[in-house]
C-alpha cells in the first residue's frame, strides 16, 4: 500500500508571497531532470510493472506529460483574465488511454521535457502582474493566483515523482 497521500484528498493553503514565483519556476524547470534520473535507473520491465492495478512508474511519467497542456491552458487563463481556470479531466482518460507502457520511455521523457520547457519559458516571459491575479479553481472552488497555480503544478509533479520512487523502492 502506498504511503504517498492521495492527490484528490490534498488540501492547499496559499499563504506565501507572490514574490516566490521565481523559486517555483526553477522547481518546475527541474522536474524533467528529476524524473529522468529516477526512471533511467531501472530496466523497462520494472518501469512498466503495475502493482495493485495502479499505474506503473512509466504511466505516472506519461501522466505528467499528459497534463502539460492543462497547465499551459491555465497560464493562458491568467493572461486572458478568464472567469474560471480551465477544468481538468478528473477521470484521467488521456493517461488511461495513452498506452504509456507500450511507448519508449525516452519518447515520454523528451515529450515531457519539451512541454515543461515551453511552460516555464511562457511564465518566465511574463511581467509581475499576472502572478498575483486570482481566478477560481474549478475543482477546489477557491481562488488561485498564478503563483498558486505554479505551486499546485510543482506539488503535483512531486506527488507523482514520490509515487514513482516508491514503486521502484518496493520491488
Amino acid at each position: 500500500m502506498s504511503q504517498v497521500p492521495k492527490w484528490f484528498e490534498r488540501k492547499f493553503e496559499f499563504s506565501f508571497p507572490v514574490e516566490l514565483y521565481p523559486n517555483l519556476c526553477i522547481r518546475l524547470r527541474g522536474t524533467p531532470a528529476r524524473l529522468e534520473e529516477i526512471l533511467r535507473a531501472y530496466p523497462h520491465e520494472r518501469l512498466v510493472h503495475r502493482a495493485e492495478e495502479k499505474w506503473s512508474a512509466q504511466e505516472h511519467a506519461g501522466h505528467l506529460a499528459d497534463l502539460e497542456p492543462l497547465w499551459m491552458a491555465r497560464v493562458e487563463d491568467y493572461i486572458a483574465g478568464t472567469a474560471e481556470l480551465t477544468a481538468a479531466d478528473l477521470s484521467n482518460r488521456k493517461t488511461h488511454e495513452g498506452a504509456h507502457n507500450a511507448r519508449d520511455i525516452e519518447e515520454i521523457l523528451s515529450e515531457f521535457r519539451k512541454a515543461r520547457l515551453q511552460l516555464v519559458n511562457r511564465v518566465g516571459g511574463l511581467d509581475a502582474a499576472p502572478f498575483s491575479r486570482s481566478i477560481p479553481h474549478p475543482r477546489l472552488k477557491k481562488p488561485f493566483r498564478l503563483v498558486d497555480h505554479l505551486y499546485f503544478v510543482a506539488e503535483h509533479d512531486d506527488h507523482h515523482l514520490a509515487r514513482i520512487w516508491e514503486l521502484q523502492q518496493t520491488r
